[in-house]
């Protein structure tokens, strides 16, 4: 199993959109880097839904029910979706504020690369995202 943060606009598709559908497509993924990272999911694999915008926090964890395959609406083959459930809510939100005061986030793409929507997300920092989530 994988783990991965989806970033998102709340205002567009939060995590409670995502609870009340049950089920929804990740989709609307343009970057090379994001679809590299997108074709790599499996299903089994766990996100983080990370809110942009005002928020800029991970509130809830997504389970991925489908591995990656062509998104049926794009015409170029090459984009790529996959689909995800709702898992759990984090406890609390842990806000990009709390991810760039701690040192081992330091080199993470959330910190580094500001603008990719789609990331892995190494075990030790899945880990200290869910206790920073408790704490």
């Amino acid at each position: 199993m994988a783990y991965w943060l989806l970033k998102t606009e709340p205002s567009d598709f939060s995590f409670d959109d995502l609870v009340k559908a049950k089920r929804a497509v990740w989709d609307g993924v343009a970057n090379n880097t994001a679809l590299i990272h997108i074709r790599r999911v499996k299903k089994g694999d766990l996100a983080i839904i990370y809110h942009t915008g005002d928020e800029k926090a991970a509130v809830g964890i997504a389970e991925v029910v489908t591995d990656a395959y062509p998104d049926p609406r794009a015409a170029d083959s090459k984009v790529v979706v996959f689909d995800l459930k709702p898992k759990q809510r984090l406890a609390k939100p842990v806000t990009l504020k709390q991810i760039k005061a701690d040192p081992l986030f330091a080199e993470w793409e959330l910190v580094r690369i500001s603008r990719l929507s789609v990331m892995p997300v190494p075990t030790a920092i899945w880990k200290r995202i869910n206790q920073l989530s408790e704490d």
